[in-house]
Parts: C-alpha cells; structure tokens; sequence
C-alpha cells in the first residue's frame, strides 16, 4: 500500500534532510508542530486530531488482541474436530503465542519512533493476515504434527506486539492530565478483543452444520484489512514521537521501569494469562459446563474494568489503586480456592470474574503511574522525561506479557504434577502479596521520595 507524502514533513531525525540539491522527506503524514500541553493548541486543534488517531489505533489493536487469543478458545474444540493432542500441548497452543507476543513488544515499541504511528499501524495490522490464514489451514487437518501447529500458533504473537506500539503512539498524543483515561481506553479496546474471540469463535465454528474450525481464522481477514485502510485513510504520524537510543539505555538503567514491569506482570500478566486459559480451565475442570456460553465473560468484564481503572489513578494515584487491584486479586484467587474444594462452579466463576475485574483496574492503574513517575524523577526535562516513559511503556508491556505465558504453563504444570489447579492458585497468591508490598514500599510508605506526590 503506498503512502502518501503529506504537506508536513520531516525526516526520521525530525529534519529535512537533503540528498544532493534534492530534498528527502519523510514518507506518511506527518505532523510537526504537536503540542497538547498548550491549552490552547489542545482545545483548537489538538483533541480533534488525537482522538481521530484514537479511534483506528483502538480498532488494530483489537483486532491485534483477537488474533493473538485466538488459540486460546480454538484449543477447546480441537479434541472434537479429530485431534489428538494431549492437555498439556493444547496448554502450549495457548500459551506460546503469549511467548511470541510478549517478546515482539519491545520492538514494536520502538518501530513507532522510528517509521511512525500511522505507517507501522498499517504494517501491524497487515501481518495478522499471517497467523489467520495460516490456522484456517492448518486447524482443518487433524494429522498435522503437533510441531507444527505448535509454529503456527506462535505466529499469532504479532498480534501481542500490537499494544506496545498503540500504547506508545497514543501516549506522545494526549497531555499529561488525560493520559491516564486515553491510555486506558486504547488498551481496554484491545482487551476486549480476548473478550470478542472467546464469545464469537465458538458460534461462527458451529454455524450451520457441524463443526468448521477453519473459520476461526477466515472470519478475521475481512476486518484485518479494514483495519489496515482505516489507519491508512485516517491516522497521523508525529514527529513529536521521538525515542532516542540515549533515552531508551537510560530508561532501562532506572529502578523504577523495572519496579512497574515487575507490577505489570502481576495485573496485565494475569489477565491476559488468566484469559488465554479460562476456556481450558473450565473445560478441563467443570467438563459439564459449555464453556462458549461462559469463557467470555473473564476477559470483558476486565475490559470494561480497565479504563475506570486509569480515571480512578488520574484522581486517587495510580499507585494507590494498584494496591487495591492486589488485595482484591489476592482474595479472589482465595475464593477460586474454596470453590474448587468444594466443586462449586458458581463461585468458581464468581471468583474469577472478580479477579479479572481487579486485574483489569490494575492495568490502567499501573499504566498510568509511568508518565507520573518518570515526569517527578526527571525534573527540569520534560521531552526526556516523556521518551523515557514511552520507553518504560515497552519494557514494562513485553515483561507483564509473558504472565500471558507463565500462567497457562503454571496450570498446565499444576495439573501434571499434583492433579490439581490449586497449587498453582497458591503461588499466585503468593505472587500478588510480594506485588502489593513492593507497590507500598516504593510509591506508598511514609517518608518515601515520592509518597506525596501522588504517583
């Protein structure tokens, strides 16, 4: 698809630049003049433009979402469509992509400074073409290796790489005081994209007669494109949206990206690993219950949960609310615990409704101390102190992805070694209290540096 050169251009470094007597923009549209800090510039002309940015981001990254959980509730049917692979591969299935796409985030993050917001939405949502057509292939053949479906789930991954860079994009468009809430809508668009595949997958598959796995797959192309047209026909790219090498060293060199990256695991991780696997876990242990009319209801309710989560931290302070999100957490995964003892399905789902619920807040939470407590540690700069973020932006979304992998694995290992689902729900107990109490030690106790400040 060829892109247009606008009327505002600059080259990858910001400038014009010149080959012989010939100048050599940028190609894209491109806008160099960006200041949403400038009340005025704001209310002309800049919440217009950011929020027409908004929307198609939202939508490539929802697609981005679908496409990455999409094994997470094909894995259910496979069994009935001739398959014979064991619980512990269809817990690979779910969890690999989750591997793939927490370890393409970080560069996805900074293949927005470097070939624009607008130009690389384009690409992203191109490239999930790749894993749809390849598992509407693949899943219709019962005799295939499991190797080999084990590489085609992977490829789904490139729609996990989608949030870094959405989230990154987003953040250079929006001031200081509504990034919270922008943030949290943009990811709780894509969220709700685990949400989409987990409710529509399992009524497309079975639509007319008999069970069409190769659908799963088909269903997404149509949108895939459009997703791609709409960022091309509608999306800007910033010159403003800068990253320099020097800024991402010094981002990773601070305690505090890797203090959020550890917090992340703990509400991002889960929900997205609790998600990947709440079909199989009710499927494996409720095998009764229909899991297409339930497995939805984790991943929306976490959705809808997370941008009330980045307008409570813009008022309360994130760190504040994180601390909420884990206490909650923590007493939800105790009440999965009861439930599975006494094989109650009920409160089993009751119970993790409410930790998706609490992880969810915890997402936009975490998300929005980032641009806080890199603007109060980088005082007299506020241009590095927004790269840095950005930067602290990536790091922070590839490490809290791989919960999406550890959490299936932990299941799966559970299940294989002590016959229960429980032991690994004790861990992740265990997990959230250590989370909670580095959350209070470093943005909460008394007399720390940045207790007063509200992060």
């Amino acid at each position: 698809m060829t892109l247009e050169a606008g009327p505002e251009v600059v080259t990858p470094h910001g400038r014009t630049g010149t080959v012989g007597t010939v100048e050599a923009p940028r190609r894209g549209r491109w806008v160099d003049v960006w200041d949403p800090e400038d009340a005025g510039f704001w209310a002309e002309k800049g919440r217009a433009v950011a929020r027409r940015n908004l929307w198609p981001s939202i939508f490539a990254e929802f697609l981005g979402f679908s496409v990455w959980q999409l094994w997470s509730i094909v894995v259910v049917s496979m069994p009935k469509a001739g398959f014979t692979y064991s619980t512990d591969q269809l817990f690979w299935l779910v969890a690999l992509p989750s591997l793939v796409g927490a370890t393409l985030r970080l560069p996805y993050t900074f293949a927005v400074p470097r070939f624009g917001g607008r130009n690389w939405t384009i690409v992203s949502a191109s490239l999930l073409l790749i894993p749809t057509i390849g598992l509407a292939y693949f899943i219709s053949r019962p005799d295939t290796p499991f190797w080999t479906m084990a590489l085609i789930a992977a490829t789904a991954g490139v729609g996990g790489g989608n949030f870094a860079s959405s989230m990154t994009n987003i953040s250079f468009f929006y001031p200081e005081k509504e990034k919270g809430a922008a943030l949290g809508i943009n990811a709780a668009g894509g969220n709700l994209g685990v949400a989409v595949v987990q409710l529509l997958v399992p009524i497309v598959i079975v639509m007319g007669a008999g069970l069409t796995l190769n659908r799963a797959g088909l269903m997404w192309l149509p949108l895939i494109v459009l997703a791609a047209f709409w960022a091309w026909k509608s999306m800007a790219n910033l010159s403003a949206a800068t990253s320099s090498f020097r800024a991402s060293v010094l981002a990773a060199k601070r305690p505090h990206t890797w203090v959020i990256s550890f917090l992340y695991i703990g509400t991002f991780g889960s929900f997205i690993g609790f998600g990947a696997a709440f079909p199989l876990l009710i499927k494996s242990t409720f095998p009764e219950i229909t899991v297409a009319h339930i497995a939805f209801l984790g991943a929306l309710v976490g959705s809808v949960a997370r941008p009330f989560g980045g307008k409570l931290a813009d008022r309360l302070g994130g760190a504040w609310v994180t601390v909420c999100a884990f206490v909650v957490m923590g007493l939800g995964i105790l009440s999965a615990i009861v439930s599975l003892k006494a094989g109650s399905f009920p409160a089993f789902l009751i119970s993790f409704l409410v930790l998706f619920v609490a992880s969810g807040a915890g997402n936009g939470s975490t998300y929005r101390m980032i641009p806080a407590v890199f603007r109060l540690t980088t005082p007299g700069d506020l241009g590095l102190a927004r790269r840095e973020a950005a930067a602290c932006i990536g790091i922070a979304s590839a490490v809290g992805a791989y919960g999406g992998f550890l959490v299936p694995r932990g299941f799966a290992m559970s299940t294989s070694h002590f016959g229960s689902l429980i032991p690994a729900l004790y861990v992740f107990c265990g997990f959230y209290v250590v989370c909670l109490a580095v959350t209070y030690f470093c943005y909460l106790r008394k007399g720390g540096p940045l207790t007063q400040e509200r992060v």
